[in-house]
């Protein structure tokens, strides 16, 4: 087979119509790529977001493991303990309260005249959340709110001591505010 190159010679015999229907083609298929990559950009942003949600997550329970290393260390240090495993369970996942402005405004009207006196009253309220100065533009949190403990359990060697045991449980509530029934100490095999 010969091989023929290209020339302009070529061009100038395919038909204007056909060179209109090739250049339309062509800015067709351009303008068909360019929503494609915007797609991929809005899915990164999804898988971003479904990333945040799921450090949120693992914070909750990054929050109970390291109360439940911290309370394992010290209890470890007690008299008669020995050796401890501890297991904490969190009743919800803690809040963050996010600062909002608010402005009120009331307006008081009275109409009327002698015995007849019509009166107006008009409240107005509004909130408008603060966004921190970064670039992220997330919400300024006021206050965050630590996890509510809902239970402890405690399993030491010495937990089968009644005077340990109590000294255990002494020292849960010390440091949890949870219900001294939802405290379980216990001897370790």
């Amino acid at each position: 087979m010969k091989k023929e190159k290209f020339s302009l010679g070529k061009l100038k015999k395919i038909p204007r119509n056909q060179l209109l229907i090739g250049g339309l083609a062509g800015i067709l298929l351009l303008v068909i790529a360019i929503p494609v990559e915007k797609r991929a950009d809005t899915k990164e942003g999804q898988g971003q977001q479904q990333e945040a949600e799921q450090s949120i997550d693992e914070g909750m329970g990054d929050y109970a493991k390291r109360m439940e290393r911290r309370l394992k260390e010290i209890l470890g240090d007690m008299e008669g303990v020995g050796k401890v495993e501890v297991m904490i369970t969190l009743k919800d996942e803690g809040e963050q309260l996010v600062e909002k402005d608010t402005s009120r405004n009331s307006q008081n009207t009275q109409e009327g005249s002698g015995e007849t006196t019509r009166t107006n009253t008009q409240h107005q309220s509004q909130e408008e959340t603060v966004y921190s100065s970064g670039s992220n533009g997330e919400p300024f949190v006021a206050k965050e709110v630590a996890p509510c403990v809902e239970g402890v359990l405690v399993v030491a060697e010495g937990g089968g001591n009644s005077q340990v045991a109590k000294n255990i449980s002494d020292a849960v509530l010390a440091l949890f505010p949870v219900e001294v029934h939802k405290i379980k100490v216990v001897k370790m095999n």
